[in-house]
């Protein structure tokens, strides 16, 4: 006798996602940590992002979690290692391991979240670029936070300054940008696994088309009326590069001075245009101008030569004992400094400005020691009325930080401007920070520039191509015309909702994978739990 379930038509399961096995999951974890490198600069191969991603998210599908992020953190790790290894010229190996494994780790995760969230692919596949879209944005967001304020160093969007996904910086800032690299990846990865019903070539288009589309994306804007400001910027360079470039800080001093007196002198013979301000970078003064007589006489000479406002990168003494501030200041022509237009560094670099745990890091560097005094953080937005413009300052590494620098736009900073100091680094970390400046001149619609001691220095424009680019570790002088700006992008007004939301998206798909682990076997709907659906060839090894 049949009965009504014999005789009722069997429910069609997705053919299952088979699992790669373990000989080819670590050569794609490698690779994506290759290929991830390769996008940033100095190799700029900024197409090969989404490659990474896609080789990742392929690696660890359908795999334990705890495999997942094995496969994660040797991408990390293969990623991580070289990017970061200008932290390795002057302080010694452990620290740059230390540092590159942290970052490390949080690929890791990635991969164990992505692992995890196997089954959500399996039973809806339309959901695996998206998925691996949010997980990555996810991932930055807990990176650039976590610890000691975080070190969003190699996200993603970082890699794209000559890619057409740039421009979707301008609607969402840099989650939004990686957040499009990743959804092509997962594109990608989606397109090359076998089994899936829809034709692979559709799957790559679309990936192609996505990120075709940010050359529709308008950047920029209008200029508000706004007329054109000359400005300059003074790459005094330094005696030699390294941890000690500050026991010349006279030195320093002097040849930033030696460079704005040079372009006042082009000015009086005709050979340059006068500039409306001037920019020196970090460092440019570490002796402090409002204690020592002769360097504020120094930086006002240089001031009256070129007859316009500078703003100074200096270390001031204090508040406290044993205690230093790194400050950009408006020195005025004939006035001096005006301490009511002076910012002081946001964030400061934990183990390098000041030193958290410092016994616990004394065992790991000695160099520790040579930050005898720790740098107070400022409160305020660095936004600083020079006269001719009103300045976004941020100062090094606070242009990864994606709030400190949208702060100084809201505040009303019609151009930005980067200090920094790259003496004790090298042109790699320089062309890093560049790529930085580029997406945030896209995101906030604002002409920017980045001014160091030693290089690179350049100037931005709204679209993201740089200007006048400095060499290494030489002197340089640039004078450009930059166009204040009052209006907001899209991206400036939504500040860390594009963020917020992603990576709410990236916690929903997470949970939505518990449920489906949850399911029998027997469910309904024919989906089987992820061991369920594992090939029977499976090893251990293999999982």
């Amino acid at each position: 006798m049949v009965t009504v379930a014999e005789a009722a038509p069997a429910v069609a399961a997705p053919p299952a996602l088979r699992l790669l096995p373990a000989r080819v999951a670590v050569p794609m974890a490698v690779a994506a940590g290759l290929t991830q490198l390769l996008a940033f600069p100095r190799y700029d191969l900024w197409w090969l992002a989404p490659v990474s991603v896609a080789l990742l998210a392929a690696a660890v599908h359908r795999r334990r979690a705890r495999t997942g992020a094995a496969l994660g953190l040797l991408a990390g790790l293969i990623f991580f290692g070289p990017l970061l290894e200008w932290t390795n010229l002057h302080t010694g190996v452990l620290p740059w391991v230390l540092l590159f494994v942290a970052e490390s780790l949080f690929i890791a995760l990635l991969g164990a979240l992505a692992a995890y969230a196997s089954p959500l692919v399996d039973r809806h596949r339309w959901t695996w670029p998206l998925l691996t879209g949010v997980l990555w944005v996810g991932q930055e967001a807990a990176r650039d936070r976590l610890p000691f304020g975080g070190f969003p160093w190699g996200r993603l969007a970082f890699s794209q300054g000559d890619s057409p996904a740039l421009r979707f910086a301008s609607l969402g800032g840099a989650p939004l940008v990686t957040f499009v690299v990743a959804v092509v990846g997962g594109l990608l990865v989606t397109a090359a696994w076998r089994r899936w019903g829809v034709p692979s070539v559709l799957l790559a288009a679309g990936a192609v088309a996505l990120a075709a589309v940010g050359l529709l994306v308008p950047v920029g804007g209008g200029t508000d009326g706004q007329k054109p400001v000359r400005v300059a910027v003074i790459q005094g360079n330094v005696p030699r590069l390294g941890l000690d470039f500050n026991a010349q800080r006279r030195a320093v001093l002097a040849n930033h001075v030696t460079g704005t007196v040079e372009l006042a002198g082009r000015v009086t013979t005709g050979q340059a245009q006068q500039p409306d301000l001037v920019i020196w970078p970090e460092n440019s003064s570490d002796v402090d101008p409002f204690l020592d007589p002769e360097a504020a006489a120094a930086i006002s000479r240089a001031a009256d030569s070129i007859k316009a406002p500078i703003l100074v990168g200096a270390v001031l003494r204090g508040p406290g004992e044993n205690q230093v501030r790194n400050a950009g200041i408006v020195w005025l022509p004939g006035q001096g400094p005006d301490e009511s237009r002076m910012y002081i560094k946001q964030h400061p670099v934990p183990f390098a400005e000041y030193i958290p745990l410092r016994k616990i890091a004394r065992m790991v560097s000695k160099e520790v020691d040579r930050v005898r005094s720790d740098f107070v953080a400022g409160d305020t937005p660095g936004v600083l009325d020079m006269g001719a413009a009103t300045i976004g300052d941020v100062i090094c590494f606070e242009v990864a930080y994606d709030g400190i620098v949208r702060d100084t736009v809201t505040g009303g900073a019609g151009i930005l401007a980067v200090q920094t100091n790259n003496a004790t680094f090298d042109e790699s970390e320089a062309r890093q920070q560049l790529a930085m400046v580029r997406l945030r001149a896209v995101e906030h619609g604002r002409d920017a520039l980045m001014a160091s001691t030693v290089g690179v220095s350049g100037f931005v424009g709204t679209d993201g191509s740089v200007h006048q680019e400095t060499g290494f570790n030489a002197p340089g002088i640039l004078l450009a015309e930059l166009t204040p700006r009052a209006t907001r992008t899209l991206a400036t007004q939504l500040g860390y909702w594009p963020e917020m939301v992603l990576s709410g998206f990236a916690l929903a798909g997470l949970v939505a994978a518990a449920v489906i682990r949850r399911r029998r076997p027997e469910s309904p709907d024919g989906i089987a739990p992820l061991a369920a659906e594992a090939p029977t060839t499976s090893t251990a090894e293999e999982r």
